[in-house]
């Protein structure tokens, strides 16, 4: 199926092709932009307003993306000396009110990566120099109450988003054949131990928890409860799951789908575990309502000291392997989780 690009891709190109007319007084038809993995994408740009604007295309997805065929419009301005890359909020674009996500409060909602990639395309035509960089997307406020942003304290428009800055389209039942034609191969090279993890990132922040270099990882997406069951058919004698915290909380709870739509349980898991630790009542009320799993887990590392963190992961940990080992029922097969953080760092 048809692949497509993020927001963050749109971005970045947008603003590729304005740092290009600022420079040059050219105006481009084309422009290519590389992911942090230095995938190419050869982008269609074309002037809008002060700036440039790139369309955006979900390719097969466009059915399920709510963004597909949004306008994502870059505007850029030197101010005249030597400096960073700052980045503003334009008309349909968000900003971040509440603390916990990746972006600070008060910042525009581009997350960490777009802000890298549309960094590394605009430093290719200014090395050096102080950039304000505002991104717009026309009816992004309206497009926005289609998303959680409301729910996140993001205000005013939608968000750039995309790690890989690919779109792919879904398919579910290809999906599932993938993974069982990947477990097979993990099993023909006489692996013992396979490590379950749930998308790119966490099997980096695994690799390099790990230092791990072995072809027995496999990413289960939000079907960790379907890599299980056919894991446990296979001659493995150890399954590792290995992960950030906002989608193993939710195997903790006995949540074997992980899509937001289907589960989401991580606040109460929280909360149910600290309790079981005699947390005081008001701390534990304060982490309830928190947006964000990060908002929750900052509470904590603010009120207790390290035994009590580690007494909690440790009981977090204790209840995924028991809800796996309850799921595949097979006493043969050690169940262990690992949860990492953004650092690769086990928790």
């Amino acid at each position: 199926m048809r692949e497509g690009f993020t927001t963050g891709i749109c971005a970045a190109g947008a603003s590729k092709a304005a740092a290009i007319f600022l420079k040059y007084s050219e105006i481009p038809e084309h422009v290519k932009i590389f992911n942090l993995e230095n995938h190419e994408f050869n982008l269609k740009v074309f002037r809008i307003k002060n700036g440039f604007g790139v369309v955006k295309d979900s390719g097969d997805d466009k059915n399920s993306d709510v963004t597909h065929g949004v306008t994502v419009i870059s505007e850029i301005i030197l101010t005249g000396k030597t400096g960073n890359i700052i980045f503003e909020a334009g008309e349909g674009v968000g900003t971040v009110t509440l603390p916990g996500l990746k972006i600070p409060v008060g910042e525009p909602a581009i997350n960490p990566i777009p802000r890298e990639i549309i960094k590394n395309s605009v430093r290719e035509i200014f090395p050096n120099e102080e950039i304000i960089i505002t991104i717009s997307v026309p009816n992004g406020e309206l497009i926005a109450q289609k998303t959680f942003n409301p729910r996140l304290g993001i205000i005013g428009g939608i968000s750039i988003l995309g790690t890989s800055g690919i779109v792919r389209a879904w398919n579910e039942k290809a999906y599932l054949e993938s993974l069982k034609l990947e477990l097979n191969m993990i099993e023909a090279l006489s692996y013992q131990e396979i490590f379950i993890t749930f998308g790119n990132l966490g099997e980096k922040f695994l690799r390099k928890a790990l230092n791990l270099t072995s072809k027995n990882i496999i990413q289960s997406g939000n079907y960790i409860g379907f890599v299980l069951d056919e894991a446990a058919k296979k001659t493995f004698k150890k399954i590792t799951i290995a992960g950030q915290p906002g989608k193993l909380l939710k195997v903790a709870a006995g949540n074997f789908n992980t899509h937001n739509k289907v589960s989401d349980s991580r606040i109460e898991v929280i909360c149910t575990h600290l309790a079981l630790l005699e947390t005081p009542c008001s701390i534990i009320k304060k982490i309830y309502v928190s947006n964000t799993t990060q908002e929750a887990i900052k509470i904590i590392y603010e009120n207790f000291d390290c035994n009590i963190i580690k007494r909690f992961w440790h009981s977090i940990s204790e209840a995924v392997c028991k809800k796996c080992s309850q799921r595949i029922n097979n006493s043969n097969i050690d169940i262990g989780v690992l949860f990492i953080d953004n650092d690769g760092k086990i928790l």
